[in-house]
């Protein structure tokens, strides 16, 4: 298997990248894409050249097994494209040095197409292969498309039928894969040396490639739109949120003042009540002034009546609970102050509105163009 996905790479791209090799030697995942120079890669390197696959990392021991080679072909459109050379598979007591099988399905989810193919030489029925091919398709079964390589090797057309069958009976066994519709073209590298009557389907394989390459491009505009239309509605819901904020706070901040001043305001105005009581009218009059010495005699009057209207045996139980009455309201204080949000600053919300503004005005603009761009490419000029 492994020998012709690299021949099929090669036939795509036109160059010489990879190594052949048979399923055993082949343990890693190989990464195959376009850049400005032929470059090999490790497996940190890679990581850092596809971020997006950093969660491969939880499959201890895959780093070391991970390569990329970046090739300068232009050919077709290779520069849109990744290919990803999966390990080899086989039956038995082949030893793995990290989770194959978890691996190839995360790499599977992540891809726009899974390509499986039979070798009719020996690995087309393998069990491990099959496993994986079953639990990417309850997942990701649009992805998959099935071929028998090597078809011209699978000797007469009657041989090659037989195998076939054999094949489709095996998937037919499995319930995750026996669906209707089902499809497994022939395909194999020609040669001129030996000329076979079998149907070869290999370039429909290329067409396969450009045609989810045209529907990437067109759902990753789709979901341009999307994701800005996503951000500016966070942003506006954080800005709502942030006005809610600033208008809880408030009111928390009300409720810890008016606590905190009757805290102080009360045993103060006990306080001054006596002391006022102490002073004569002509003395108040003298340190206050006529108008507010009344107003002062008549309110503290009032506090050293309800005074005087208490028992002699209560009045210390209600200095307790006047003091207890007062630490409450100050506990009150300090919880209403604990309870405001935080809210964004000035500097903030100027980034957000403007960052919103951009992805309306600017990104979906741009958008726009891209689609007229990419739709001017397959369609008649009148058509717009």
């Amino acid at each position: 298997m492994p020998q012709f996905i690299y021949r099929q790479r090669k036939r795509y791209v036109e160059e010489h990248i990879q190594k052949t090799g048979v399923a055993i030697e082949t343990q890693g995942f190989t990464f195959i894409t376009s850049g400005r120079k032929r470059e090999s890669l490790t497996g940190n390197a890679t990581l850092h050249l596809y971020p997006h696959f950093r969660p491969l990392l939880e499959f201890k021991g895959v780093t070391d097994y991970l390569s990329a080679e970046i090739s300068t072909s232009k050919q077709k459109k290779f520069s849109l494209v990744t290919f990803v050379d999966t390990p080899g598979l086989v039956d038995g007591d082949m030893v793995y040095p990290f989770d194959v099988n978890r691996a190839i399905t995360s790499f599977g989810e992540q891809a726009d197409l899974i390509f499986v193919f039979f070798d009719p030489m020996g690995q087309a029925l393998c069990k491990r292969t099959l496993n994986i091919v079953e639990k990417l398709s309850d997942k990701v079964a649009d992805k998959l498309r099935f071929y028998l390589s090597k078809a011209d090797e699978a000797g007469r057309e009657t041989d090659r039928q037989r195998v076939m069958m054999q094949i489709v009976q095996e998937l037919c066994r499995r319930p995750g894969l026996n669906k209707c519709g089902f499809e497994m073209p022939t395909i194999y590298i020609p040669n001129p040396q030996k000329p076979s009557r079998c149907v070869n389907q290999i370039d429909g394989v290329c067409q396969t490639i450009e045609k989810t390459i045209n529907q990437a491009v067109q759902k990753t505009l789709d979901q341009l739109e999307k994701d800005c239309d996503l951000i500016s509605s966070t942003i506006d819901s954080k800005l709502s949120q942030d006005r809610a904020d600033v208008s809880f706070n408030s009111s928390v901040r009300l409720h810890s003042f008016l606590c905190g001043a009757l805290g102080i305001l009360l045993p103060c105005l006990f306080i001054l009540s006596f002391i006022v009581n102490t002073l004569t009218p002509e003395e108040l009059q003298e340190l206050l002034g006529d108008g507010l010495a009344k107003a002062l005699g008549l309110s503290m009057g009032v506090v050293v009546f309800l005074w005087t209207w208490i028992p002699e045996d209560f009045q210390i139980l209600f200095m307790i609970i006047f003091g207890v009455l007062c630490y409450f309201f100050f506990c009150l204080a300090k919880y209403f102050a604990r309870q405001g949000n935080r809210t964004l600053t000035k500097k903030e919300k100027r980034s957000l509105t403007e960052y919103s503004d951009y992805v309306q005005d600017v990104v979906k603009a741009k958008k726009g163009k891209l689609y007229e761009e990419y739709l001017a490419q397959c369609a008649a000029e009148y058509d717009f």
